[in-house]
């Protein structure tokens, strides 16, 4: 007999479940059956099951016609299952190597449950890992919070009256009363002894799609005798990065929800005891819910449904809960309960905004930045829509360049005195042509969000705001993609893991989208899965490349940097890396280019350009490196260094696209290929075969690769060729022309 039965079931998403198996085989612990339960998958698996077959002690089910659900799925599995312990499984889900071993080994006699730790991640176990190793842990900070842990455990041993029976009350805080919320209540990432659960008829209530996991661990909680906890069993809980096209079961928008949560909270009261610790946790868990997240609905939600029909079954809800239950809530919310109970809407619409009030008034206190959010949405957004006036934004309003820039002063030169400009600058940056300057994320720049009439941004708008009846988006965006973005990307590793969740949102008020050539048009489409109406006229940011006066403008521009005439230059243009990073928009950077070496090989007829990305938040240090390497990071226009550069270094930057259009030498340093490729983002173009220069990989092969610039030319000739037709075909310098001429008509 096998030690574990582990009950994985199965509906849809294959790659999910392909890397749970992978990793499942990946444990150190071999000692158990896995148990496959199928819920009529919409995929082909046949494969899988064959590939692990072998690997595995595996059992494969399906569910009957008319019988679904991930309950029906884990009954099948308790039923069949021939383990001492079972073992619950998502398959979106993974486990550590040495979880299983740990909680095997901590079993010096037998218990009825085996409790480990949960944690929730958006990645898979590679990126997963990758964060843990890299998390900076403040030492006396995790200290202070295990403490505060502890003295919650021991208020609610003393409270429950559990002293003689310390190890269930353990269980019931550190799998019910600590985790907030219904949803983060589970059967997952424990072992169940396999007789206990048969003696005492422990099932999942198949009726329920959503919340069958209180229905089996409730009673199971009530009747433990024994349980053990193993801190180092950890059960990898994956959130889904894509909401809108594969959404967890957590996930799904479902009009039923509202009310199985209710159904399922008054069906499990039945199988507990009225006076005992799980009911009254369980009435917490309802509670909570009401007046942190329904109450704000109650009062914010524009579906009257939450005043009538879910108000009154809540209500229901809440008559069953004991009166002790609220005594550890405060005031105000002891109020709320009430109200609800007496069907009193409007006393619970009062409460609601007196909580939210003295909310909203510390969140001011705490952060100004609140006011003109509040501005924007309860003064500003009621005033008049300004017709001729835009707001014009590059790179979260940290420089004047890009696309809008050209935008803009082909509007400023050939239509003076029409339109009200306006941009939007973090740094006092002085804008040519009288455009009136206001700062990102002030009051002035809310009041303009709220009033213009038109927005041209080369990135996305902020989160909060909200798209008028008349009002006209312009998104440049900022670059052809090399890298897959947002739906395109199966692992989203940046620092905003609802990214894909936030973008589709976002993208549903553009009202035209620049692209750059056929291939950007096509990926636009996938990757923002956007509809409206593409302007394929090129970048305006391009325009520069064809103007006639061009050189003419790298000459000054090299004089007002200091660069010596007698020096060829190398533009080093890297990108950010999507797992490291400080913050949301804040990325690490670790200079990989060895530039005392390029300094001692090449400095004779050489100078180098740097110019990192504008997400990359670190100072690169170029000391010792004056009179070779010019840091121009923070300098405004890349499309100005362009001309001024000679041979242009990247990785997985757009800006070989846009560089291509001067028909000079581009030099890929790649060192990360792999990481990049496989787990990271992954590219759209075959970067061995069809981007226009030799893929590097070592400081050294950089530099030799510029000494031997001219064979390297000749040699990638050919493609270089293919790659200008391809990409820079719409490039001729009229892109801001077209734009204009059809968006402002």
């Amino acid at each position: 007999m096998r030690t574990i039965s582990i009950i994985l079931p199965f509906f849809k998403y294959k790659h999910y479940f392909k890397e749970c198996l992978q990793n499942l085989a990946q444990s150190t612990f071999k000692d158990f059956e896995l148990i496959v339960v199928l819920d009529h998958p919409t995929e082909d698996i046949d494969d899988l099951l064959e590939q692990y077959n072998s690997v595995f002690d595996m059992k494969v089910y399906a569910l009957p016609e008319g019988v679904t659900g991930v309950a029906a799925c884990r009954n099948v599995g308790i039923q069949e299952a021939k383990g001492a312990y079972l073992y619950f499984l998502d398959s979106d889900d993974y486990v550590l190597e040495d979880t299983l071993q740990n909680m095997i080994k901590a079993i010096d006699h037998d218990v009825d449950m085996v409790y480990g730790m949960i944690n929730h991640t958006w990645n898979n176990k590679a990126n997963y890992l990758h964060k843990i190793e890299n998390k900076e842990v403040d030492e006396e900070d995790q200290e202070e919070r295990e403490q505060q842990r502890l003295n919650r455990l021991s208020d609610f041993i003393s409270f429950s009256s559990y002293e003689k029976d310390e190890q269930q009350a353990k269980a019931i805080f550190y799998t019910m009363d600590n985790r907030k919320g219904i949803r983060t209540f589970t059967v997952l990432g424990n072992l169940y002894n396999r007789d206990f659960v048969v003696r005492n008829n422990l099932k999942f209530n198949e009726n329920f799609r959503y919340y069958c996991d209180m229905t089996f661990m409730c009673p199971l909680l009530e009747k433990l005798t024994s349980a053990l906890q193993v801190e180092e069993a950890i059960y990898v809980k994956r959130k889904h990065n894509d909401p809108i096209n594969e959404p967890a079961l957590s996930q799904e928008e479902n009009e039923n929800r509202f009310n199985e949560r209710c159904d399922a909270v008054e069906y499990t009261r039945t199988l507990l005891k009225e006076e005992g610790v799980v009911r009254f946790c369980l009435d917490r868990k309802i509670v909570s819910y009401f007046v942190s997240q329904m109450a704000k609905k109650i009062r914010r939600s524009q579906d009257d449904l939450w005043r009538t029909e879910y108000f009154e079954r809540m209500a229901k809800t809440m008559d069953g809960i004991r009166p002790e239950v609220m005594n550890r809530y405060k005031r105000n919310s002891r109020k709320m309960v009430a109200y609800l109970q007496n069907r009193d809407l409007k006393g619970v619409q009062s409460c609601v905004r007196r909580k939210l009030g003295i909310k909203k008034f510390f969140r001011i206190f705490k952060n100004k930045n609140v006011l003109f959010k509040l501005a924007y949405y309860h003064v500003y957004s009621k005033k008049p829509i300004q017709e001729n006036t835009i707001l014009f934004e590059t790179f979260m309003a940290k420089n004047y360049s890009d696309s809008p820039k050209y935008i803009y002063e082909y509007i400023a030169k050939n239509y003076p005195g029409k339109y009200k400009c306006v941009w939007a600058l973090n740094d006092g940056h002085e804008v040519p042509y009288g455009a009136e300057v206001v700062k990102r994320f002030s009051f002035k720049y809310a009041y303009y969000l709220a009033v213009s009439k038109y927005f041209v941004f080369n990135v996305r708008q902020p989160l909060w705001y909200r798209k008028r009846e008349g009002q006209v988006f312009v998104e440049t965006w900022h670059g052809t993609p090399l890298k897959r973005l947002v739906f395109d990307q199966e692992e989203v590793t940046s620092a905003s893991p609802k990214y894909k969740q936030q973008f589709y949102r976002q993208r549903q008020e553009w009202d035209y989208l620049v692209s750059a050539n056929p291939f950007s048009t096509k990926t636009f489409r996938s990757c923002f899965m956007y509809e409206g109406k593409m302007l394929e006229y090129g970048y305006p940011r391009n325009d520069i490349l064809y103007w006639p006066n061009k050189d003419q403008i790298a000459k000054d521009l090299r004089k007002k940097l200091g660069i010596p005439e007698d020096k060829k230059t190398i533009l080093y243009a890297p990108t950010w890396r999507d797992d490291e990073h400080y913050g949301k928009g804040e990325y690490k950077f670790t200079l990989a280019l060895d530039l005392k070496l390029m300094m001692e090989k090449l400095s004779d007829e050489y100078v180098v350009l740097l110019r990192t990305h504008h997400y990359i938040a670190d100072n690169i240090d170029t000391t010792g490196l004056e009179g070779f390497v010019y840091n121009l990071s923070k300098y405004d226009d890349i499309s100005e260094i362009y001309l001024i550069s000679d041979i242009c270094i990247t990785d997985y930057s757009s800006v070989f696209f846009d560089f291509a259009n001067l028909k000079r030498p581009v030099l890929f340093y790649t060192y990360d290929i792999e990481k990049y490729k496989n787990q990271l983002r992954g590219f759209y173009i075959d970067m061995n075969t069809e981007v226009p220069g030799p893929l590097l990989y070592t400081s050294e092969e950089v530099v030799n690769a510029i000494l031997n610039i001219d064979q390297i030319n000749e040699e990638y000739k050919e493609r270089y060729e293919e790659f200008y037709k391809r990409f820079c075909c719409y490039d001729d310098g009229n892109a801001s022309k077209h734009i204009v001429e059809e968006v402002f008509k």
